[in-house]
């Protein structure tokens, strides 16, 4: 059976750290991988800071990043594809154990990962590889895929948590209980941040669901 493990890992064993320390406000969440090989690893990540000048020169001059490309911009938020290379290895010592990301965010003190493993003998190896890499982290929660359904549908903690909230409170009732506006104000966050979040978590969905039911 399927397990999930959730990591936290000081941003100073990590990817971006020298980006995350010269501009602390900042944000990071991946949105997917595009691809991984050999000492390198290539994500999309949503950032959200004050100061995308700073963000993007401490960006350009970070060793665990190479090859930069902004994707999107938006009012709050901004997407880009980057190249983690070697320095940022926690990533690759997890993933030789057949494992997947779900989901990562990372901030000034720590990255917090989401990580699917095939079953506790996989999540084992990557905990003892670790390990003999002398690289810090914790684990700081462990369960089974069959009981959690976030991870099953590739859901972030928040796009899990603000789609329940929101089909409890009657966002997706026609007509709706609550407009996205008054939804936003309840969850303290801008109406164009919960926007996006709903679109994105929408499409995790579908991608999860709907499109891999084509595959089958």
């Amino acid at each position: 059976m399927g397990t999930i493990a959730e990591l936290s890992i000081p941003t100073t064993e990590f990817a971006l750290r020298d980006t995350l320390v010269a501009v602390p406000d900042t944000t990071l969440e991946v949105e997917r991988v595009a691809a991984h090989s050999e000492g390198r690893f290539m994500p999309f990540i949503w950032v959200r800071t004050a100061d995308f000048d700073r963000f993007e020169e401490a960006l350009g001059e970070d060793p665990t990043v190479d090859e930069i490309e902004r994707l999107s911009t938006l009012e709050t938020e901004r997407l880009y594809r980057m190249d983690w290379v070697d320095p940022a290895h926690p990533v690759h010592v997890i993933l030789n154990c057949d494992s997947t990301i779900l989901s990562a965010t990372g901030t000034e003190e720590r990255w917090r990962l989401r990580i699917l493993f095939p079953d506790r003998e996989a999540l084992s190896a990557a905990h003892d590889r670790c390990h003999s890499s002398n690289l810090e982290f914790e684990i700081t929660s462990i369960y089974e895929l069959e009981g959690e359904r976030r991870g099953q549908y590739s859901l972030t903690t928040e796009q899990y948590s603000t789609l329940v909230e929101g089909a409890k409170r009657g966002y997706y009732n026609v007509p709706r209980d609550v407009t996205l506006g008054e939804f936003a104000e309840s969850l303290g966050v801008s109406h164009q941040a919960l926007s996006e979040r709903l679109r994105r978590g929408h499409r995790n969905l579908i991608e999860s669901t709907l499109l891999d039911q084509q595959k089958k």
